[in-house]
């Protein structure tokens, strides 16, 4: 073999070695589809619950949320529901953790007044979700604000008009992830530009992602002025920069990867492969998720089982939210999720707004394919 040929033989085993060390093989490289997220560990006992910090006071539990891992530190950011009615008097809670196991509550982040009466426009808050700009360098968080009132047996008003509030940290960089977060604006709300489909409910989640240059955002509404609900959907929305304006895609929307009921999707980009999405969905024991190969059209949803049997903590109870991929590694990631800890009485937290049973949070390990 001449010098020549030994070179070239020498650089493509030193980009193979290269490729292997930084995870980014062919094999690993190979485009997601709906068969590619599995769960390799049930976690039977939830992590956090209403006794993990009695000081905080938080009557009915938690719902919704976002868990992002920076270096060796969880961080989640999640509704708390604090008091009665329930889910109307709401804390956004921070906490923070260095094995997924042990929780600390660091701070609150924002308080609703609980206005019972339908006047005020931030009487609840859910839903904060954080998400990192590397162009402003700074962690950027947005939060349902709604009008709240007692239901009758014809309209849901207990989380109405939803508004999503923009709010930027104000210490740059990573570990601005704390805060302490400023409201810029209002960039998503019930009116002339609503589509179709939306309803009394208003905007009832806010997620943006970055697709090549360009931000997208799943927004979610249901149509509660008329009691039964039969459908709760999710539109799509674009904009050049994640300040906005935000524009509905008209086009996209509601989503078909899941027509008949999804709630807060949160996405994460898996890089080379595609997108993954993950949400509340229809079917017991389960949450959702889908796929995209390029951030904007999305392959039909998949129920994904965390719960499988009696020995796991949420089994048969009522699955919530999940709370967002978080990258362990490799091909691992953790979903963490809110359920009930029992089963629910529907008819007594909607008639009533006050509920016996409490949510929780817990987690499962997942692996891509």
């Amino acid at each position: 073999m001449n010098q020549s040929n030994l070179k070239n033989r020498g650089i493509i085993i030193l980009f193979f070695l290269l490729n292997l060390a930084n995870g980014q093989t062919n094999k690993e490289l190979k485009p997601l589809s709906s068969s590619s997220l599995v769960v390799r560990n049930y976690h039977t006992e939830p992590v956090i619950t209403i006794s993990t910090d009695t000081s905080a006071n938080i009557k009915y539990g938690f719902e919704g949320g976002r868990v992002i891992k920076i270096n060796n530190t969880y961080h989640l950011f999640t509704s708390e529901m604090i008091d009665s009615p329930i889910w109307v008097k709401m804390k956004l809670g921070y906490w923070t953790s260095t094995d997924k196991m042990n929780w600390k509550r660091v701070s609150t982040i924002r308080e609703s007044s609980g206005d019972f009466t339908g006047a005020d426009e931030r009487a609840a808050y859910w839903s904060p979700l954080p998400v990192w700009d590397a162009e402003s360098n700074r962690w950027h968080l947005f939060y349902v604000a709604y009008k709240s009132a007692p239901s009758d047996s014809n309209t849901f008003r207990v989380n109405m008009q939803g508004r999503i509030v923009h709010a930027i940290s104000a210490t740059a960089g990573m570990n601005g992830i704390a805060g302490p977060y400023k409201d810029k604006s209002i960039i998503m709300k019930p009116g002339k530009e609503s589509g179709t489909w939306e309803g009394l409910q208003g905007v009832n989640s806010f997620f943006p992602w970055l697709a090549g240059s360009t931000w997208y955002a799943f927004h979610g509404s249901c149509n509660s002025e008329k009691l039964p609900v039969t459908k709760w959907q999710v539109g799509m929305a674009s904009s050049n920069s994640l300040d906005g304006p935000w524009k509905r895609m008209y086009s996209k929307s509601p989503v078909a990867f899941e027509p008949g009921f999804i709630e807060n999707p949160i996405v994460y980009e898996v890089k080379g492969r595609g997108w993954l999405c993950v949400y509340d969905c229809e079917g017991e024991n389960v949450i959702g998720w889908a796929y995209s190969k390029n951030g904007i059209d999305w392959q039909k949803g998949t129920p994904l089982v965390v719960a499988p049997d009696a020995a796991t903590w949420s089994r048969d109870t009522d699955i919530r939210t999940p709370l967002g991929l978080v990258h362990e590694g490799g091909n691992t990631f953790t979903i963490f999720y809110t359920a009930f800890q029992s089963k629910p009485d529907w008819n007594k937290i909607l008639q009533e707004a006050h509920s016996d049973a409490t949510c929780a949070i817990g987690f499962v390990t997942v692996e891509l394919n």
